[in-house]
């Protein structure tokens, strides 16, 4: 059976959704147009910024504000602006970067990040963040991938990399000391570059690509998922629209006028930059003039502090940051008294957590959780606001421009009206597919359809998410993907058998578990720390099971071999909590 797609004029009738689709019709202030892109048809934003270009150069008009911040430091826009304009003459003139030719980044959470990737984004360069955790052999395998002609890391990633100078791109180091041989210093590059350069002569259009972002898969090496210009405008333009429909309904309905007195905006964001909702970040605050503040890592003593210091707005993060911060409000509801937003994502989000941050503001802080993926360039769901607190179990509505299917896996067909099924997206923030690998995109794109391999429904315009298809674990918003891990495992050769599971944790969400099977003969000689150093050799640390379970019987499978990890979850969860 096929239905029809729930779409994002499916509004429903909440004020909210009323307001939003006043603001996208036509002659509204974010008013959708139709348009086929490779074949596809999409809704689009009318206004812009339709590339990240047209982005960096509206920024420049925000002038002498503070655009980052970390730790002590404070740049404005307008430094920001020639550093860029500085950087990007360099890649062209040193490093003989062209257009689509692609730049990589790793490292921490430093302000470095910001002048980076809009230097790219001005010269048509793809900006190719890498995950700061992933060992020198994830790293090395993601550089080859992307061709990249240069990369840019912090000192402990440039410790990983430096043994390997000879068959990776040029490496610059960003915040370490005397850099190695072979090895370019981030205060070298900053004492040669040209502040006063212009722009490079470079025309890009919105469906160019702007980013290769990397996801691992179930199986397989990570993929590449190749961001436009128009799936990151998109975004922003999704999350603007969100922030002042919200603002509309607590002023009665009526838009609220831009107030140039008002204090300057501000956001935490602890969430890494490498990841998606870390991009969404560093895209949206220059849209909007404010600040976005970093830290090396998530520390809760120094967030309050920046909370406090820089009069921040908001906070975004995964559900265990975020419950973090929401204690540290109710024994210091003043050091918060200037949050109007909490973001969350990244992880499934507790309905009590909702409950807690409108009781602990009494409504005055919104809580808002986007659902997406890297292939839906953030949030293609989103739940706000009054929505959120009336519908804590729902992802929320389709973002404006996108439609979700609900599709029986079995058949390939949408599933019955109500029914359960594998939730499908389309629209103009999803990824156009996977860098070099034509296998991988077919298998999770069909028409422009992304297959997401999460279970859900529809109801009433509400999506709502059941369950994972994918062979997954949420740790503290990283994934883990437990085939990955499994063949870790199995190259030790004491594993006969082995499998990932995931069991509910407090504070990350999830921890994973391994459970294993001994060849003959071994058992004994092989304890938990030695698996769990196997994996840390070869795997990010995130990814290192923080149990392993022995088991002397086969693992429980079906007729056709497969784990039956649900049964295994549940006997698993019982043991470790002992």
């Amino acid at each position: 059976m096929t239905t029809a797609p729930t779409t994002s004029t499916d509004f429903g009738g909440s004020v909210r959704s009323a307001t939003t689709a006043r603001f996208t019709g036509p002659g509204g202030p974010f008013a959708l147009t139709d348009t086929t892109v490779r074949g596809i048809p999409w809704r689009v934003f009318e206004r812009g910024p339709h590339t990240l270009r047209e982005l960096f150069e509206h920024s420049i008009g925000w002038g002498d504000r503070v655009f980052t911040v970390f730790e002590e430091e404070h740049l404005t826009y307008a430094e920001h602006g020639r550093l860029v304009a500085g950087l990007a003459k360099l890649l062209h003139d040193d490093y003989g970067l062209r257009q689509g030719d692609r730049l990589a980044v790793t490292m921490r959470n430093f302000p470095e990040w910001m002048p980076l990737f809009y230097a790219a984004q001005v010269s048509g360069i793809v900006f190719v963040p890498l995950n700061a955790w992933w060992t020198a052999p994830e790293l090395r395998y993601a550089l080859s991938d992307s061709e990249a002609k240069l990369v840019v890391a912090d000192a402990e990633r440039t410790a990983l990399l430096a043994p390997h100078l000879a068959e990776l791109p040029p490496l610059i180091e960003v915040r370490g000391g005397e850099p190695g041989a072979g090895i370019r210093s981030w205060a070298d590059v900053l004492a040669s570059i040209d502040r006063d350069a212009p722009l490079p002569d470079v025309e890009i259009a919105p469906d160019d690509d702007a980013t290769i972002l990397y996801t691992s898969g179930t199986t397989g090496k990570p993929k590449g998922a190749i961001g436009t210009h128009r799936n990151h405008c998109t975004n922003i333009l999704n999350t603007l629209l969100g922030a002042t429909v919200g603002l509309t309904i607590a002023n009665g309905g009526v838009p609220p006028e831009p107030d140039p007195d008002a204090p300057q905006a501000g956001a935490l964001c602890t969430f890494p930059l490498f990841h998606i909702a870390g991009i969404t970040s560093l895209t949206y605050t220059p849209l909007t003039g404010g600040k976005l503040v970093t830290q090396y890592k998530w520390n809760r003593e120094e967030a309050r502090e920046l909370v406090r210091r820089e009069a921040l707005t908001g906070v975004s993060g995964v559900p265990t940051v975020m419950r973090q911060l929401v204690e540290d409000a109710i024994a210091d509801p003043e050091g918060f008294g200037t949050l109007a937003a909490i973001s969350m994502g990244g992880a499934p989000i507790p309905p009590d957590l909702i409950g807690s941050i409108d009781d602990t503001w009494s409504s005055v802080v919104a809580p808002a959780n986007g659902y997406g993926l890297t292939e839906t360039t953030s949030a293609v769901v989103s739940n706000s606001g009054q929505d959120y607190v009336t519908h804590p179990d729902s992802v929320g509505r389709c973002a404006p421009g996108a439609d979700v299917r609900v599709v029986d896996p079995a058949t390939g067909e949408d599933a019955e009206p109500g029914g359960v099924g594998e939730l499908w997206f389309r629209g103009p923030n999803v990824v156009r597919g996977y860098w070099n690998n034509p296998e991988g995109t077919a298998a999770a794109f069909t028409d422009g359809w992304f297959h997401t391999g999460d279970l859900g429904l529809t109801r009433d315009g509400w999506v709502y998410v059941v369950d994972r298809m994918k062979d997954v674990v949420i740790r503290g918003g990283e994934n883990i993907y437990c085939a990955e891990v499994e063949g870790a495992l199995f190259e030790h050769p004491a594993v006969a058998d082995v499998a990932i599971v995931g069991i509910p944790h407090e504070r990350l969400g999830e921890q994973a578990v391994a459970v294993v099977n001994l060849h003959e003969g071994t058992d004994g000689e092989v304890t938990a720390a030695d698996l769990q150093q196997h994996v840390r050799e070869r795997l990010a640390e995130f990814k290192v099971p923080e149990h392993v379970v022995f088991r002397s019987e086969p693992l429980p499978r079906t007729p056709s071999g497969k784990v039956l990890k649900r049964e295994l979850r549940t006997a698993v969860a019982g043991e470790v909590s002992r």
